[in-house]
């Protein structure tokens, strides 16, 4: 998350909600990942937390009122509206989403919506009846129109006892769809990405698997890059240690076989597969419904292979549809990964290396190279699965296959 907030300049608008307590955490993580976070705090928002933990957690004046004695010019409304490279509302509460809508601009925060052209994401958190409420709902629909971004509510029991939606979401996904917001080009708009993502768990009974070490880390760089890049992201995810981002569509799919059947459903509709997921080659012919007790005899599994699904996407690509598959070796790199690319008839293949300290399953680094029919790269450097997730989209772009063609209806 550093690469897409370090350095950026966010305006973190707090207001009246049982929530904004919750703030403090947004603007730690905010300052974690390298932004400069201004802390603004309405009339209301006061009531239920304070300036001092603002400015303790961020290093920077928490605004508070439009008429502050001895005020700062740095902190003046337009300037910050000039500076900030995006306002994010958390929590939002239906009185900053009326006075957003109607343009009112009666406080510091308010009236500093309407001079910025950030980008601006609404974090919303009410009472579930508030929430749906026509107005609430009309002012969202009209923010949206307008280019503003929602994020959440959550759902579940709410502070005041009802269950449903109005909680204010997780940190993670605020910070997702920040990263969304802030990248400007969409190239990608109106394309569709099918992903698959994760581990899968061959059941050998009941209780036991035979599984990997994926942990979905890579599977979510690429999802949010392609989100940021515009397109709209379908997940089919296996078990994980990091779950896709949010704002994706995501199918579970636990084994090679469910993992299968979600991509062939979703296959047509699509424009771009990337196949991420550490998929298992093989699964346990008939395993008993009963969990099996521990003996002292040795224990024979008989596994058949799974059907390869980057194969079939590679089969069943049309010609404005473009297949992406990685290839995780721990030798024989660039050999393995142009043999996949060759016998699954795909168009661009990411050979990563796997087996080594900073490289592979749960790293957050990776050592990569990118191969299509005409190009071998040279070993890319050691870098983010974020930054990789970057240069994969550059590649697909390149392509002579149908990315750059006009959005499908």
């Amino acid at each position: 998350m550093r690469a897409f907030l370090g350095d950026k300049v966010i305006v973190l608008g707090v207001t009246g909600s049982i929530a904004a307590y919750k703030a403090c955490e947004i603007a730690s993580r905010l300052v974690e990942h390298g932004a400069q976070a201004i802390p603004v705090l309405s009339a209301s928002a006061q009531q239920f937390v304070g300036a001092a933990s603002f400015e303790g957690i961020t290093g920077q004046r928490a605004i508070t009122s439009m008429f502050e004695p001895a005020q700062n010019p740095d902190i003046e409304h337009i300037a910050v509206a000039r500076r900030a490279d995006a306002f994010l509302i958390a929590p939002a509460t239906a009185n900053i989403l009326a006075k957003a809508a109607q343009g009112m601009a009666d406080d510091w925060l308010s009236t500093t919506l309407l001079a910025t052209r950030a980008p601006v994401v609404f974090a919303p958190a009410m009472n579930m009846n508030m929430y749906s409420h026509p107005a609430v709902q009309a002012n969202i629909a009209t923010l949206q129109s307008r280019g503003c971004a929602f994020v959440g509510p959550g759902s579940g029991q709410l502070a005041c006892g009802d269950m449903g939606p109005g909680r204010l979401i997780e940190t993670q996904a605020i910070l997702e769809a920040l990263a969304v917001a802030l990248h400007h080009d969409k190239p990608l708009a109106g394309k569709r990405v099918l992903l698959t993502s994760g581990a899968n768990h061959e059941p050998i009974d009941p209780v036991r698997y035979i599984g990997n070490r994926s942990s979905g880390k890579m599977g979510h760089a690429i999802a949010l890059e392609a989100m940021r890049r515009g397109a709209t992201v379908t997940v089919v995810s296996g078990p994980a240690e990091v779950p896709p981002p949010y704002g994706a569509r995501v199918v579970p799919a636990h084994t090679a076989s469910a993992m299968l059947e979600a991509v062939q459903a979703h296959w047509g509709e699509s424009d771009i597969f990337i196949g991420a997921a550490a998929v298992a080659d093989y699964h346990v012919e008939n395993p008993p419904a009963a969990k099996q007790k521990r003996s002292t005899a040795t224990v024979h599994l008989e596994l058949t292979p799974n059907t390869d699904i980057a194969a079939w996407v590679g089969l069943n690509k049309r010609g404005h549809q473009i297949a992406v598959g990685f290839a995780a070796e721990t030798h024989n790199h660039l050999e393995f990964a142009q043999e996949k690319l060759r016998k699954k008839q795909l168009d661009l293949v990411v050979a990563n290396a796997v087996g080594v300290a900073d490289s592979g399953f749960g790293k957050a680094t990776t050592r990569a190279w990118l191969i299509t029919d005409d190009h071998v790269s040279a070993a890319l450097p050691l870098m983010s699965k974020e930054a990789l997730a970057a240069l994969l989209f550059d590649a697909i772009a390149g392509l002579p296959a149908g990315v750059s063609a006009a959005p499908r209806a």
